[in-house]
Order: C-alpha cells, then structure tokens, then sequence
C-alpha cells in the first residue's frame, strides 16, 4: 500500500493544540530536532547585513490583495498522466481541482460553498476521485467518492464519527479506509472493493494502537502507540495469524513514527530518534526481526515514502525551519538530481504511475505554493499555476531570516524574522512575538499571507520556536514538560530583549500573538508577566486547562494519558492547571487583548474564549471578541481570513502603532 503521505505524525499534544489559521504555510513541523548544535555561538545571532537593508519604496496592499492570493496543496495523477488533481481555495472555500499537466485553467471537481472539500486521490484505474470534508470544521470528517457523472457519494455515512484515508492497494482494486464509527475511541481499518465499495473489516482496535500503514502484499499492518508526547512505540499485526508484536522495545523516552512498508513487502520503514536527539530513517525486516538505521542527517527526517511504481525513495529533512527533499532511484538508492527553481524550496513531492513525471510545490516566504511538473524523459520543468495576486509585487514583501537569541537561563532559542521594509534606528517600528501551536510546533519558512500582510503594515515579526517546539532537538521539544506558563513563557519575554537589541524596534510597543497553544502563551503573557507586552492577541488558544483536558475529543481517548503527561492531570495535578491557567488569574490582565475563535472548535471550545472574555472585561480592559460561527480550530475560508486578518490589524493599529496614525487602509 502507498500511503499519501510524506511527513510522519507530529506529537499528539501538537495535534491537538496546533491548527492552520488558513493564513499560514507550514508553522508546524513533524518531529524534533537538536539543540546543541543550535548553541554553538552563545552570542545572540542578529539578521544579516543584507536583511538590514531597509528599502523606502515600497506599496502597502489591502487584505483583499492579500486574499486574492490562492492557496493550493496535494497532488495526484490521473492514470493517463494527463491530469493532476490538486486542492485550491480559488473560489473562497477550499475544493478539489484539476489541472492539464501541459498547463492550462483549473478544473473545480467539487464545488461546495459551505464547507472545506480536500481531494485524496485519483482513482488507479480511472477518473474517479476520493476526497474528504468535515461541517463546518467539527473535524468529523468522511470520505466520498467524486463518480465520473459528477455525483458524491459517502463512504463513511453516520453521524458523529472520524474517518480518514490510508492507502491504495498496489493494484488500484481497493483502498483502504480507517473509521471510529464502532466506537469513538479507537479507529478500525477497513478495506473497500474500488468498484462495488463493499467493505471487509480487517484490524479492529481495542487497545488504542492505531493502524496507519499495511503492506502491499496484505500480509502486515502496522499499529502506533502513543505512550507520551515524546515516547511512542510500533507493532506490527499479522493479518493471518492474527498475532501482534512489538518492534521497537527501547529504554528511555523515544518517539517511533511509522512511515511505510517497502514495495517488497520486506520491511518496514520508520523514523525514530531512538539513542539520539535526531530522528533517522530506519527498518524492521519483516523476516528477520532485524532493524537498521538506513538513512541520516544532521536534523530530523521526518518521514519517506515510496513512488507508486517503486522506483523512487523519497525523503523529507527539517533543516533548521526549512524543507529540504530527498529522492533517490532503485535498490542502490541513487541520487536523484532534482530541479533547481528560484524563489522557495520544494515540497509536496508525487510520482506519476509510470514514474517518468513528478509534481511538485514551490513555496518561498514570499511566494504562495505553485504547482510545478518536471518530466524526468525530456528534462523539463513547467509551472502550472501562478498563485500570488498578481496586483501584489513580491519585492514588496519580506524575505524571512533565522535568528537565534540566548534565553534566561542561556538556552539559544532559534527563530523566524520578518522585518518590514523602512525600519531603521530614525524610523522604529513595533513588533509582534508570534507563537505557534503545539506546544510542539515549529514556526518555518515558508509563505503567510497573515505575517506578510502585518509585516508590509509595518510591524516586525519574530516567530518564536520556544524550548518545546520541534525542529531542534529531543531533549528541546521536551524542556518545556510540566513547565507550561513559566519557562517557554519566560523566552517569549526574553524575545523582548532581542528585539530591543535589533535598534529599530520601538522596545516600548511590543505584542504578542499566536493561536491554540500559541494563543495560550497570549493568554498567559498577559496574566503572569502583565508588564511585559502592551498588547496580546489570542486565536482560540486555552484559557482553562482543566477544561480542555477533560474535553479531549473521543478520538483521542488513548492519548489521554500522554496529555496528562505533559500538560498535568486534571485530577490529581488540579492545583497546577489553576495556577498555570490564565482564566484562574485574569483580574492580572491590564493590557489590551484581542481573541477570536471558531464557534465549532472541537479541541479548544468555545467557552474557553467565552470565559476570558468576560473576565477581562471586568478589569475595564479594552477587549474585543470575534466569532466565526462556520470555522472550527483554524479558519479554511477566504472571508474569515480577511476579517480575522484586518480586524487584527485594526486592533494593532489602535493599540500598538505609534502616535501620528495608523497604516490600515
């Protein structure tokens, strides 16, 4: 089986508290990387002499040329090769298209107005597609079939339940589908006929392994196991036999992540960072029980997978904030001499049937994703889409850069600058502190339409990778256990200092902002070091961790323990959740704040904003309060964005800007 797939799966506290604000390209990364070779220099890093370079002439754009820009993703050949299939929020919403590999307009397969559609795949053996949408964003995702007459049908009918695609059979004669409808805590595997969609169950869960990757010779499925949020285990189960065995006993914490199984049927690949900070590719023969490291770096490789043919290997490194991809060719593993394009790295890489084409996404920070196809017979490359609005000049925007600084207590904390264009030590600018989600996520390079829109209004932007985040280390995606509202806050305040130290940041108009787990660092700025930023501004991040803990989704139930470990047991650990939960103490919040949330959240629900809201407002503190009652943990349409964005903005310019006016327009 060919999972659609390349990166392997983040921690599950990171699933759960991080979320694509629709704005955003990748600010949350699979995996962690290291953090000594991070701290080489204990001297603060500060943006090169070239990003210094401060450009007067340039055009400020509205957030309706912002949101003109189309955002697209996912690719799969139809099996004439004629045809990529592909996702695109062109019309406002997201839907699945299509795209002539010659070039030429997009084709909308799905047209639904009200709720986000993403296309899986092409069928093997013909045109028909499988996609998936949710309502509304509840994250109750089913899985449809598109017919060749046009009309959807459900695959996953039922309310309630969570379903997710898993892979083709190699033949195109069915796929494979897992699905918590049995029981909303455990996902079972089933396997459909690609042509009646009759359905056979062949891995029913009852211990809370969860099934993600199945041979292509049916013989072998493998199972995750979370145990903590930076310990994770693999078993493999015997569709035959029906025996299951664990494959990656270790001593110590140490995150296994399954990947694939080789076209062979031989072994299984996997990641771990099992002995070390980095995560590696490694493989479990199927025979032999044998494991191996098969391939490193210097930072994390965060997932393989094969081409449908199997001819081509293909891995992901997370390199210091970006994305580098590696393809090698047959047994011996060749390298694979890939195409070099300006303006962003490659990403999204997928392999015709035939192997002789592959697709591809070009993203850069100041460059949306555009779809690219190079032809491995005639050596050629085409871009198929131009996403940017073409009323926007890129030379307007901002190239990002990584920045490091040292903490409090001397940890380097690695990070993402955007300065805006026209600052200068006789014209200071103020800046935002941009927290990601997770807390296991990593803020990267790569295109934001909701930075760039603040940088070109004229804010600096520093997102933040705190002690906790992933990217950089084992022992650094696990400083931040037990810590939260203290420690990874502490470096967001330290941020300040290395700001101030840039000499064209105004030290004295400084924010901080971030969604879900980034909101709760807003949250808990305001709270626990009230004098620290001047204002704060919280998407659908946790007020109340007593709260989210004891809401966790049923679909999560086997994880709960690993929540627990991180974040505390809302039990046992109840003293420590009040006093690290900003709703217990937010008569301390003095500054202006900004929330907003999505009324069908199902991870940070609504009433955790509801709550802080009202409570700061009895301390006669400007706040302001924005629902979205179609969006859930993230905002996929074009009009939430844009108002989300300029109501920001908005806030900023009142609160933040300097006297003399605001640069909303």
């Amino acid at each position: 089986m060919k999972l659609m797939r390349h990166a392997i799966k983040i921690s599950t506290l990171s699933i759960l508290l991080s979320a694509a604000f629709g704005f955003s390209a990748l600010h949350a990364a699979p995996v962690a990387a290291d953090t000594s070779k991070d701290s080489k220099d204990s001297k603060d890093q500060k943006p090169s002499k070239q990003a210094r370079q401060a450009t007067q002439n340039y055009k400020r754009y509205s957030i309706e040329q912002f949101m003109a820009t189309t955002s697209i993703n996912g690719a799969s050949f139809s099996k004439d090769e004629k045809q990529i299939l592909f996702n695109s929020n062109e019309s406002g919403i997201f839907n699945a298209y299509t795209i002539a590999v010659q070039g030429g307009k997009p084709v909308a397969l799905t047209k639904s107005s009200t709720d986000s559609t993403y296309a899986i795949s092409y069928f093997y053996t013909d045109n028909r597609i499988l996609f998936t949408r949710d309502k509304g964003g509840d994250e109750n995702n089913h899985v449809y079939v598109r017919e060749l007459d046009g009309s959807e049908k459900d695959l996953t009918p039922g309310d309630k339940l969570k379903a997710e695609f898993a892979g083709w059979i190699n033949d195109g004669s069915g796929f494979y589908l897992v699905s918590n409808e049995r029981d909303p805590k455990y996902f079972d595997m089933y396997k459909y006929d690609a042509k009646t969609y009759a359905r056979t169950l062949i891995y029913k869960s009852e211990t809370g392994m969860n099934p993600d990757s199945i041979s292509d010779d049916g013989k072998w499925i493998a199972l995750g196991k979370t145990n903590t949020t930076s310990d994770s285990d693999i078993y493999l189960y015997n569709t035959v036999t029906r025996e299951t065995k664990l494959i990656t006993p270790h001593q110590g914490a140490a995150g296994h992540y399954i990947a694939n199984f080789d076209p062979a049927s031989k072994r299984l690949f996997y990641a771990s960072n099992a002995g070390g900070e980095f995560t590696s590719i490694r493989t479990y023969d199927l025979t032999s029980g044998i494991t191996k490291e098969h391939e490193k770096a210097d930072w994390d490789i965060t997932g393989t997978s094969f081409s449908q043919d199997g001819r081509f290997r293909i891995s992901v490194v997370n390199q210091d904030g970006s994305t580098v991809i590696r393809v090698v060719e047959g047994a011996a593993e060749k390298p694979v001499a890939l195409p070099k394009l300006p303006g962003g790295e490659m990403r999204g890489t997928t392999f015709s049937a035939s192997g002789n084409l592959m697709a591809f996404y070009v993203n850069g920070d100041r460059s949306p994703n555009n779809l690219y196809v190079h032809d491995f017979k005639t050596k050629q490359t085409r871009q198929l889409t131009q996403s940017l609005n073409k009323e926007i000049n890129p030379d307007d925007l901002v190239e990002a850069e990584v920045v490091r600084f040292t903490s409090f207590d001397g940890t380097v904390i690695p990070s993402i600058f955007y300065k805006p264009k026209g600052a200068s030590a006789n014209a200071k600018v103020p800046a935002i502190v941009y927290v990601h989600g997770g807390p296991g996520g990593q803020t990267r390079r790569g295109y934001s339409s909701q930075i760039q829109y603040l940088v070109n209004h004229g804010y600096a932007v520093l997102g933040i990778n705190n002690r906790g985040s992933s990217g950089y280390g084992k022992s650094f995606n696990t400083a931040d256990d037990r810590k939260h509202g203290r420690e990874p806050l502490w470096d967001c305040v330290e941020a300040k200092t290395y700001l101030a130290s840039l000499g064209y940041i105004d030290p004295a108009r400084i924010g901080i902002m971030g969604g879900s787990y980034g909101g709760y660092m807003t949250l808990a700025a305001l709270a626990f070091r009230p004098e620290a930023f001047k204002v704060g501004v919280d998407i659908f991040g946790v007020s109340n961790w007593l709260r989210t803990l004891e809401s966790i989704p049923p679909y999560w139930e086997e994880q709960r323990k690993a929540l627990y470990d991180e974040i505390g047991d809302p039990v046992k650990d109840k003293d420590f959740l009040i006093a690290t939960s900003p709703l217990f103490h937010a008569n301390e919040i003095r500054k202006p704040l900004m929330v907003v949330q999505g009324a069908n959240d199902p991870r940070v629900l609504k009433a955790e904003s509801d709550e802080i809201v009202d409570a700061v407002k009895k301390n006669k503190v400007p706040v302001e309060y924005v629902v979205f009652a179609d969006e859930g943990h993230g905002f996929s349409k074009k009009k939430n964005q844009a108002e989300s964005s300029e109501k920001i903005l908005q806030f900023l310019d009142k609160y933040l800007m300097p006297v003399g006016g605001t640069t909303t327009k």
